[in-house]
C-alpha cells in the first residue's frame, strides 16, 4: 500500500526542488483546497450526538493511555 505524505514548503529553494522531482516523475503533486474537506450535515449531527452521549455518560470515556495500549496490542 502506498503512503501519502503531505508537506508544506517553507523556503523558495524547496519549491524548486519539488518542481525538479515532479519533472522526473519522482512525485505526484496533489493540490487540495478547503472545499475538498467538506463536512456533511450528517457528519456534524453524528459528532454532536457523540459529544452529548459522552457528556451525559463520562464513565464511557477511555483514557488516552489506555487507547494507546489497546492500539499497541
Amino acid at each position: 500500500m502506498a503512503v501519502t505524505y503531505h508537506i508544506r514548503i517553507k523556503k523558495d529553494y524547496a519549491a524548486s526542488l519539488i518542481e525538479d522531482l515532479e519533472k522526473v516523475n519522482a512525485i505526484d503533486l496533489v493540490k487540495e483546497t478547503d472545499e475538498d474537506f467538506v463536512v456533511t450535515r450528517a457528519q456534524m449531527n453524528e459528532v454532536s450526538a457523540r459529544i452529548k452521549k459522552y457528556q451525559d455518560n463520562p464513565d464511557l470515556l477511555i483514557d488516552e493511555e489506555e487507547v494507546f495500549k489497546m492500539l499497541d496490542a
